[in-house]
């Protein structure tokens, strides 16, 4: 294995603009302007530094944002490390892995739901016939799931299945539609609305739904409602040949190494394109969406969801309070560490198998993007104590409201 970088070279790895091919950015401003301490997130070098020095994952992108500025935005250690070494740099491109959620997702939901083709309270069994009950001991059925339950976890969907098996049902690959059939008839953990589970399934449901209503993937609809509109430029799902150089590979499977392939199996044997995993995108393309959050559903001009859905989206919603879920993001499950200690209950995020999160504060106007390939190339990767971390330090650092 070759040697890790020390962390007073990772503190060189700072990057400027993202390249001829990216779209709009946020502005980069000192941290005083915006009521922050240098001081104090120059922690965040010592915290990130030492974590990659100890090999708890080889590299990480990590940026900070506070009301519309980029404060903070550098790069750390290696892209891969196998089987050669790549210096990561600011403007690579991550397997999102689970942050496909809310921002392609849950967000295309929101919109189908604003323009009047969907809603919270439609049956999943409208759109999905197959779509089973769950059944008591004395075979009695449950209540029928609802949209809103896919979105928060509820819908007693267990978390995943079996990626091979299934493939070996539907072939591989299989049409999004094959897939949710079979999920369909899968018997359910729980009754409806009782028990938070949280479950991969339930947004290759949505995914499908989505799919089914406007005649079009979850890739080609957020791409034309969501990305495209924020000037996204570097967030898609299956990424063009000429980026993969900029993509960071993640783990060796079966001899391979996968790099602009996405690493969830369920979302592989889809083709690429999922519900809950299967986006790929930038640092600098996710504080953008981070910033359309804080600005109500608006940036640059550009309006994706109305300030009325986001609050919906961001609040924990009323029938699943003990779940601290909202409708597609997390505020206060027991996923929810990313937070740290410090930001307040009404901030929210999420996180992604491979490494990646993001955490947004509307009382501070603050967004914390922290991108990394703790996969890459075992799956042995640590982070989920630095995330809350990384937040306390952020957090800390502020000044001024």
């Amino acid at each position: 294995m070759p040697k890790i970088m020390s962390s007073a070279v990772l503190t060189l790895l700072v990057l400027g603009g993202i390249g001829a091919a990216a779209g709009p950015t946020l502005p980069a401003a000192k941290p005083e302007v915006v009521g922050m301490s240098s001081k104090r997130l120059a922690l965040l070098d010592e915290i990130v530094g030492a974590a990659v020095a100890r090999q708890d994952f080889p590299g990480a992108v990590l940026l900070v944002a506070r009301k519309g500025r980029v404060v903070y935005r550098k790069a750390y250690g290696y892209s891969q490390r196998v089987p050669e070494t790549r210096p990561m740099t600011a403007d690579m491109i991550f397997d999102l892995a689970s942050l496909t959620k809310p921002v392609a997702t849950a967000t295309s939901v929101m919109i189908l739901v604003e323009r009047g083709q969907l809603r919270l309270w439609d049956r999943v069994q409208t759109y999905v016939p197959e779509f089973s009950a769950w059944y008591g001991e004395k075979g009695i059925a449950g209540a029928a799931a609802r949209l809103w339950h896919l979105l928060t976890h509820t819908s007693g969907l267990p978390p995943v299945t079996d990626a091979k098996e299934a493939g070996k049902k539907l072939g591989d690959p299989c049409t999004t539609a094959d897939l949710v059939r079979l999920i369909a008839e899968i018997p359910k953990e729980a009754p409806v609305g009782t028990k938070f589970v949280y479950s991969d399934l339930n947004y290759i449901t949505l995914a499908h739904i989505v799919q089914k209503v406007t005649g079009k993937s979850i890739a080609e609809f957020a791409a034309e409602n969501i990305f495209k509109p924020l000037g996204m430029t570097r967030t898609f799902y299956r990424p063009p040949e000429a980026l993969l150089s900029s993509c960071v590979p993640t783990e060796v499977v079966n001899g391979a190494l996968l790099r602009g392939v996405v690493h969830d199996p369920l979302a592989r044997l889809q083709g690429g394109v999922s519900g809950n995993a299967g986006l790929f995108s930038t640092a600098d393309d996710l504080s953008v969406f981070a910033q359309m959050l804080l600005n109500r559903g608006e940036a640059d001009g550009g309006r994706v969801l109305s300030p009325l859905a986001v609050e919906r989206m961001t609040e924990i919603y009323p029938k699943v309070g003990e779940s601290g879920r909202g409708l597609g993001w997390d505020l206060d499950s027991d996923y929810a560490t990313v937070r740290g200690d410090l930001f307040g209950p009404a901030s929210y995020g999420h996180s992604g198998y491979t490494g990646t999160s993001i955490w947004i504060d509307p009382e501070t106007r603050t967004a914390v993007v922290f991108l990394t390939n703790r996969v890459h190339p075992d799956d042995k990767g640590d982070i989920i104590a630095l995330r809350s971390k990384v937040a306390n330090v952020v957090a800390a650092a502020i000044r001024t409201k």
